[in-house]
């Protein structure tokens, strides 16, 4: 009977332990879910400060070179430089890095699909019309919506093996470089416009004193 009660007492104290213990382990594992969701929080902010810098130099640098900037004073203009100059130097202090887990494929994916983006720019100079329809193709590959314009398939199967995260850099990447193609197209365009006035408007005056 004695034997049979202290047993007893034993296979208690296993149970109350085990129980203990598969609370204890039900508490961890539940911060570590909390703390899961946090670190993804995080990730996200840092990835938004991230595209907020990439906006703010690009909208700074549209402003120096906009239209307006050119139809100002020498004077009024190198000042606003200064001031967009300045705006650029503080924007680049912020030093903000998410680094993506990738996969040794994926590091691969990414490599290739950076190369084939990097050919792509070193050609603009050379032909920025055929430049632009190239990037629209490497666009339409990474657009979940369907596209206006041929996609490249090739680069399509490229961007598919990289990690999501990466996807979407590449993706933004190349909306970037499609502005700034319309940018200086419109730049190039009205660069010829003016220099037409001002060779119609010196034709005319040609005309006429010699009339």
């Amino acid at each position: 009977m004695a034997q049979a009660r202290i047993s007893a007492k034993a296979n208690e104290g296993r149970f109350c332990r085990s129980s203990s213990m598969a609370d204890r382990s039900s508490r961890l594992l539940e911060s570590l879910d909390q703390l899961e969701l946090r670190v993804e929080a995080l990730r996200e902010a840092a990835t938004a400060v991230e595209q907020e810098k990439e906006v703010l130099l690009e909208m700074i640098h549209s402003i120096q070179n906009s239209q307006d900037m050119r139809q100002i004073s020498d004077g009024e203009r190198e000042e606003l430089n200064l001031t967009a100059n300045r705006l650029m130097g503080r924007t680049l202090t912020v030093e903000v890095s998410v680094e993506t887990i990738r996969s040794p494929q994926q590091q691969e994916s990414l490599k290739h699909a950076t190369r084939i983006i990097d050919e792509v720019v070193s050609k603009f100079l050379d032909d920025l019309g055929n430049a632009r329809s190239h990037l629209m193709s490497l666009y339409s590959a990474c657009s979940s919506e369907v596209p206006a314009g041929p996609v490249d398939q090739k680069f399509q199967s490229i961007v598919i093996g990289c990690a999501l995260e990466d996807q979407k850099k590449i993706k933004r990447r190349l909306e970037t470089l499609l502005r700034n193609i319309e940018n200086s197209d419109k730049a190039i365009k009205l660069l010829e416009h003016s220099k037409g006035a001002a060779a119609k408007t010196l034709q005319q005056n040609a005309d006429t004193r010699f009339n």
